[in-house]
C-alpha cells in the first residue's frame, strides 16, 4: 500500500520530438492523482533542456498549458538543487521521481541513469531496458537472441550511409522490397517515419529519418493487424488483454494517433482467444528479453496471410492519457487509471529498496 502524503516529483517536457506529447501526458497524470495520497512537484524541462520547478500542488491542474511553468521562479541550477535537495540534508525533495519524458532524453535510458546517480527512487524501466527499448536496432537483436519472430529489417548508421549509400540501397532492395518503412532507431510516436515504394522516396525517407538520429532502421512492409498488450511489474509482471489499433491513415504515424482523432482503438481486440494467450505471452517474453521493469507496452503483427504473430517493438514509456492504449488496455483488464498509477509508483519503490540492499563496496 502507499503510504499517504508521499512526494512525487514529475519530470515532463523535455528536448524531443515528442515534448508536446509528453506535456499532453503529464497533464493527464497530474489530474488523475489522488491528492489525500500524494504531493505533486512538477518540473518542467523545456525544448532547449532547461529545468523549471513549479510549486507543490495539492489539486489539479485546471488548464493544460499551466504545465509548461514559464514563469516558475528559478532555472535548471534550482530545479536541480531541489530535485536532488536530501542527498545533502536540505529542504525534503520528493520520495520518488515519475518521468514523463516521451523519446529522446526521456524513455532512452538518460535521465534513468541521473536518477540512479542521484540515489532516487523512480517510476518505470531502468538504465539497460529504456536504452534498448528506445533503440529499434539493438531492440530487435534482443528479440533475435531470444527466439521472437519478428519482420526482415536493415539497420546502420549515418557513417556507413555516407560511405556506401549504394550497397545500403542494394542489400535493402534484395532483401525488404518495396514498399518499406524507414525509421530514426532512436525516437517514437511515429517521428520521422516515412514508407518508401521506391529508390528514390527510400533514399528520401533514410535522409529523412537521419534528422532525427544518427542511426536509421529501415523494415519490410507485413499486411498485418496491429495488436497492443500493456506489461506491468517486476520480478513477475503481468500482461493485459489485447488491443487493436484501427489506423485512420495508411500506417500509424504522428497525426493518425494524436490530431486528427480518427483512428481507433478496439479493446479487447476482436481475436480468438488462443491467440490472444499466445500474443499476452509473446508481450511477457519481449518484456523479459530487454530485462524490463516497471510497464512496457509490447507491440505486435498479425499477419493477415497466415496469422503469424510477429514482434514490432515494445515502448517503455508509453503514451499515458486516460485515452491512450495502455491505460485502457489496463482498465478493460480490472485495474483503473487512478490505482494504476499507485502500482506504478509501488513498483518503482520496490525496485529502489530491493537495489538498495545491494553491497557497492569491496569486501
Amino acid at each position: 500500500m502507499v503510504e499517504k502524503s508521499l512526494a512525487v516529483g514529475l519530470v515532463y517536457g523535455g528536448k524531443s520530438g515528442e515534448h508536446e506529447v509528453s506535456l499532453q501526458t503529464a497533464f493527464a497524470v497530474m489530474n488523475a492523482f489522488d491528492f489525500s495520497k500524494y504531493k505533486i512537484i512538477p518540473f518542467y524541462i523545456t525544448k532547449q533542456g532547461e529545468w523549471r520547478k513549479g510549486e507543490e500542488m495539492d489539486a489539479p491542474f485546471a488548464e493544460a498549458w499551466e504545465l509548461k511553468l514559464e514563469n516558475a521562479s528559478g532555472g535548471t541550477k534550482a530545479a536541480m538543487d531541489s530535485l536532488f535537495s536530501r542527498l545533502y540534508g536540505g529542504p525534503a525533495g520528493p520520495d520518488i521521481m515519475f518521468p514523463l519524458l516521451h523519446g529522446t532524453f526521456g524513455e532512452d535510458g538518460t535521465i534513468q541513469g541521473l536518477f540512479e546517480m542521484a540515489d532516487m527512487p523512480y517510476v518505470g524501466a531502468g538504465v539497460l531496458a529504456s536504452a534498448a527499448g528506445m533503440d529499434k536496432g539493438v531492440m530487435k537483436k534482443l528479440f533475435a537472441q531470444a527466439g521472437l519472430p519478428q519482420v526482415q529489417y536493415c539497420y546502420f548508421s549515418h557513417a556507413q550511409w555516407k560511405n556506401d549509400r549504394h550497397g545500403l540501397i542494394q542489400e535493402m532492395e534484395d532483401k525488404l522490397g518495396y514498399p518499406s518503412f524507414v525509421k530514426p532507431a532512436n525516437l517514437g510516436s511515429s517521428v520521422g517515419i516515412s514508407k518508401a515504394r521506391n529508390r528514390e522516396e527510400l533514399e528520401q525517407a533514410v535522409e529523412f529519418a537521419f534528422r532525427y538520429d544518427l542511426k536509421v532502421i529501415v523494415e519490410e512492409f507485413v499486411d498485418a493487424r496491429e495488436i497492443e498488450v500493456s506489461v506491468l511489474g517486476n520480478e513477475e509482471p503481468m500482461a493485459s488483454v489485447p488491443g487493436e489499433i484501427m489506423s485512420s491513415a495508411e500506417y500509424y504515424d504522428y497525426t493518425a494517433k494524436y490530431t486528427d482523432g480518427q483512428s481507433e482503438m478496439l479493446i479487447p481486440a476482436p481475436i480468438d482467444a488462443e491467440t490472444a494467450e499466445q500474443i499476452r505471452a509473446a508481450a511477457l517474453h519481449a518484456f523479459r528479453s530487454i530485462e524490463g521493469c516497471g510497464i512496457t507496452r509490447a507491440d505486435f503483427f498479425l499477419r493477415k496471410s497466415d496469422g503469424k504473430i510477429l514482434i514490432n517493438e515494445v515502448n517503455t514509456m508509453p503514451g499515458f492519457t486516460p485515452y491512450s492504449m495502455y491505460p485502457l488496455l489496463w482498465r478493460e483488464t480490472g485495474l483503473p487509471y487512478a490505482e494504476l498509477l499507485d502500482r506504478m509508483i509501488s513498483l518503482g519503490l520496490e525496485r529502489y529498496e530491493r537495489r538498495s540492499k545491494l553491497n557497492y563496496e569491496n569486501i
